[in-house]
């Protein structure tokens, strides 16, 4: 039996003909970038996000960039992020001219460990203290960072916080007073992704800025638009960043369906439990929800060291399975110039060893599921 890892063309059949006649619609206006399939989209996923504003975009990466730019975060200034996280984080801070500043994770959760960036802002001196300007938590694999103790730090410190939601979106966040919030709209900024892979995707490029700010909401349309206050007339230097009207378009049919997907991802993932213990399998550790709502954009398990022996042997039996991510932010090489050493972040090292997605995607079949838990199982047998 052949599963991929992912499988969009069984999204796609599902909503072909709503796709291909919006998109007809939109070749026939003949309006291409901005106007009102970009400002539904807009108010439509504010909506389902939970906050006052949504900034269209081209990019999740281009999310960040824009975010740091509005805040006003460039040369001489500091970032605190994680090191296991996809590079556009890291890479959008450097980007700006600014300085990533890493801090490791939870064990649990893989996301940024509030208790190490208090103790790493507590610790710094008070001049490597001056620079810092912002707070970067990432919601990884679709479970919301512990955004409660990263605001109140950043609240302490007077530091922006921006959400890399690119993950995450319409996974929620509970605060020790009940009230829930979803991925996006606790920090100042909220940034997405809608790359083709991720649970809402776009055919194409696309990504959002999410706020609740009226004076944000209105610089980030400034500086999406080369900076542009009106027509010609520029006032600050900003940048092509603008969401193109046929992947709105898209996006507004997908994001009717998102939930009914997102379900299906953790109606998977909790099959994946009963599967797994069914078959006693005791060699890898499954995903830990801390969330409510995760909404599993990836389902990672941890093989320990191990890893690398499963993947070959899950690939060999037609299983699609990879590996989110094998080197750790501070070990790439075009971040040397920061001086940090390997093991200065252990826990991040770590799962970078011992960390392996396997499919989770909504139309994954149950007899696909035991096929791959099965597969799974009979490899530690084996080994």
């Amino acid at each position: 039996m052949k599963v991929p890892l992912l499988d969009l063309q069984k999204q796609y059949n599902s909503i072909r003909d709503e796709v291909v006649s919006a998109a007809l619609e939109v070749f026939e206006t003949q309006y291409f970038i901005g106007g009102p399939n970009v400002e539904e989209f807009e108010r439509k996923i504010a909506d389902y996000c939970g906050c006052r504003y949504a900034v269209g975009v081209s990019s999740g990466s281009d999310a960040l960039i824009l975010s740091l730019m509005v805040a006003g975060i460039g040369q001489g200034d500091s970032v605190i992020t994680t090191p296991y996280t996809f590079f556009a984080t890291a890479g959008a801070i450097a980007r700006v001219g600014a300085k990533p500043v890493f801090v490791d994770i939870d064990e649990d959760t893989y996301n940024i460990d509030p208790n190490k960036i208090r103790a790493y802002i507590s610790g710094c001196p008070d001049e490597e203290r001056s620079h810092l300007k912002a707070i970067i938590p990432v919601h990884l694999y679709g479970q919301c960072a512990d955004m409660e103790p990263i605001l109140s730090i950043a609240k302490e410190y007077g530091l922006v916080v921006i959400e890399d939601a690119a993950q995450a979106i319409g996974a929620e966040y509970r605060f020790s007073d009940g009230s829930v919030k979803r991925a996006g709209t606790m920090g100042d900024y909220g940034c997405f992704s809608f790359y083709p892979t991720k649970n809402l995707g776009a055919f194409g490029e696309g990504g959002l800025i999410t706020c609740n700010d009226e004076a944000l909401n209105k610089m980030l349309r400034i500086y999406r638009n080369h900076g542009d206050v009106k027509r010609y007339y520029h006032d600050f230097i900003g940048g092509n960043f603008r969401l193109d009207a046929l992947q709105a378009v898209i996006l507004k049919i997908k994001l009717k369906y998102l939930d009914k997907w997102t379900d299906g991802r953790i109606y998977n993932a909790s099959s994946y439990k009963t599967l797994f213990e069914e078959k006693n399998v005791n060699d890898i550790r499954l995903p830990f929800q801390k969330e409510e709502r995760h909404i599993y954009h990836q389902y990672v398990i941890n093989a320990g060291e191990r890893r690398d022996s499963l993947k070959d042997y899950l690939q060999k039996n037609e299983i699609g399975c990879e590996v989110y991510y094998p080197v750790s932010l501070h070990e790439q090489k075009c971040f040397s110039y920061l001086g940090y050493k390997s093991d200065d972040f252990p826990v991040s090292v770590k799962a970078s060893k011992t960390s392996l997605a396997i499919p989770v995607y909504p139309e994954l079949k149950k007899v696909e599921q035991e096929y791959i838990v099965d597969s799974v199982s009979n490899f530690f047998k084996k080994n």
